[in-house]
């Protein structure tokens, strides 16, 4: 499985999406609005929707690593 720019990025926006998530659960401290100007500011809200539209496009990633798997499989019982 080849890893590809837009895959990179996606996972980047995603752990940074997790990291602010965990510090608005446990401290509730919303790292991204107190960077950016509050939650309602246009920076900040363009970074929620870039973070959600990351989540959305690894949805793709479970049919490439079921897609994968299945390659490796068939790789091994060839031997």
């Amino acid at each position: 499985m080849r890893s590809k720019p837009l895959d990179w990025t996606a996972l980047t926006l995603l752990i940074i999406g997790a990291i602010n998530w965990g510090l608005i659960g446990f401290f509730n401290f919303d790292a991204i609005a107190t960077l950016f100007g509050g939650a309602g500011s246009a920076i900040s809200r363009v970074l929620y929707a870039l973070i959600g539209i990351a989540g959305l496009y690894s949805l793709t990633l479970y049919d490439r690593i079921s897609r994968h798997d299945t390659d490796e499989e068939a790789i091994g019982s060839s031997f």
